[in-house]
């Protein structure tokens, strides 16, 4: 049996019996029918069963709940959405640009309110987020980001702040500016992830842990297929994320990226007298490589960033959650941010594939005559977007017309991405070009022009 603590802290520190449920073993009938224990999959039964308890409720896991991004992120409940402000009322339209923002901004206190309800113990803190101009050439992209929220007319709560209001918040070496929004949490998501699986079971639903779906077919009932049985419900929910890229159809619509993460050993007292970060908010700088860090609750700092290549055909294998290279550049980084840290090493290291849609945009549909609904693509953001994205699928599976379900990214479908080797070559391309990127601008001090192919390609 796999060691399941050892994928994340999070999931080591979960406080959860991680031994498997029982898998599924010959045929079951049920209404709906979930493949993923995630958070989409299981915000989607919950919602499902709190309007109609009656409903039966099957979900299947390739391994056990929380196994994927929803038990390795960065912790990040945040009204952050994939697309910008400015693309997003580009494609979409003001209006529905503000309903979306809205709804992401009260799905925050949505996660939080269920945690209370639930009696979920997932250390959630809404401290806000802060994105910081570390070097005069990310400042643009930082007042840029302020001017989007004041033309929508959503900018309230929001600060522009300079060089020693930031230092009032945080202590980071280069930065001479930052935007700070009170809409983000911070969480342990294997503490929600495990807690919510509980929640869901104690309102019927019935979890088939170490039961990978081998086969989807479609129809009223669909059937999810596993090697030792199979499941026929009136409904099928593909709640996968990353991990549907091994499904057929599913190969060139969503593409898994690989975002990795380190944890130092609980600071001093002294040391977060240096730094400071008494609030602490998410925290991330304007380089196009990503960057995302929090203090957790007993005094951590988690630093995660992208930047593990793209492997060929999408393949995802536990191997590549740990980049040896890739971690000590974050070290490095976490070194670089908080000098008085030179000599600290990180004590974890995990990583773990996140779904990227061709064109940034998370995809939550229902289609009602092949009895199939999908949602994924949340490109790392999906601690909150998967609560939205599960409310959505409720409603659309119950018949329901709501606002949730006239938001953007309900009903949208990505175009597909290109065949293979353009796609490994294309996304090689762009990863190794946003690092030039980001390093051209730190050592001329100029922001990014947004002209190069790369940022031509990667416009969100």
């Amino acid at each position: 049996m796999k060691d399941y603590a050892s994928y994340s802290f999070w999931l080591g520190t979960s406080g959860d019996d991680l031994r498997p449920r029982g898998r599924l073993e010959g045929s079951e009938e049920a209404d709906v029918a979930i493949l993923g224990a995630g958070f989409s999959g299981l915000w989607t039964a919950y919602y499902l069963l709190r309007a109609e308890p009656s409903l039966r409720v099957t979900i299947l896991e390739r391994d056990i709940a929380g196994f994927g991004a929803s038990g390795r992120n960065g912790g990040w409940c945040t009204a952050n959405f994939p697309v910008t402000p400015n693309e997003l009322c580009r494609r979409f339209g003001t209006r529905r640009t503000q309903d979306l923002v809205t709804a992401m901004r009260d799905t925050v206190d949505e996660v939080g309110g269920i945690c209370q309800a639930e009696d979920i113990d997932a250390q959630f803190h809404k401290g806000g987020v802060l994105r910081l101009a570390r070097g005069n050439q990310q400042m643009p992209a930082i007042e840029a980001a302020y001017g989007a929220y004041q033309n929508l007319g959503l900018a309230e709560g929001m600060r522009l702040l300079n060089e020693e209001q930031t230092a009032e918040r945080i202590r980071v070496a280069g930065t001479v500016g930052a935007l700070f929004s009170p809409h983000a949490a911070t969480v342990h998501p294997g503490r929600l992830v495990r807690g919510l699986a509980r929640a869901v079971e104690r309102r019927g639903a019935k979890l088939r842990e170490q039961s990978e779906v081998t086969g989807v077919v479609n129809g009223r009932p669909a059937t999810l297929r596993t090697c030792q049985g199979e499941v026929r419900a009136d409904v099928v929910v593909l709640a996968g994320e990353a991990y549907l890229s091994s499904l057929p159809g599913f190969r060139r619509r969503v593409m898994p990226l690989y975002s990795l993460i380190g944890l130092t050993p609980p600071l001093s007292q002294e040391q977060w007298r240096t730094i400071g970060w008494g609030h602490r908010e998410c925290v991330s700088s304007m380089r196009y490589t990503v960057d995302y860090l929090q203090r957790t609750i007993d005094g951590r700092i988690l630093f995660g960033s992208r930047g593990e290549p793209y492997h060929l055909a999408s393949t995802i294998q536990d191997r590549f959650d740990r980049h040896a290279p890739m971690h000590r550049s974050i070290e490095g980084l976490l070194h670089d941010w908080f000098p008085n840290l030179r000599a600290m090493d990180f004590t974890h290291t995990w990583g773990g594939p996140v779904g990227m849609p061709r064109d940034w945009m998370p995809n939550v549909s229902f289609d009602s005559k092949s009895g199939v609904a999908v949602a994924f693509g949340y490109t790392g953001q999906g601690v909150a977007i998967s609560n939205l994205a599960g409310r959505a699928l409720a409603d659309l599976v119950l018949g329901k017309s709501s606002a949730i379900t006239s938001l953007p990214l309900v009903g949208h479908r990505s175009r597909r991405w290109e065949p293979e080797p353009l796609r490994w070559l294309g996304a090689r391309y762009v990863q190794r070009a946003y690092a030039r990127v980001d390093a051209k601008a730190e050592r001329t001090g100029e922001p990014p022009t947004g002209r190069s192919l790369a940022e031509r390609l990667g416009r969100h």
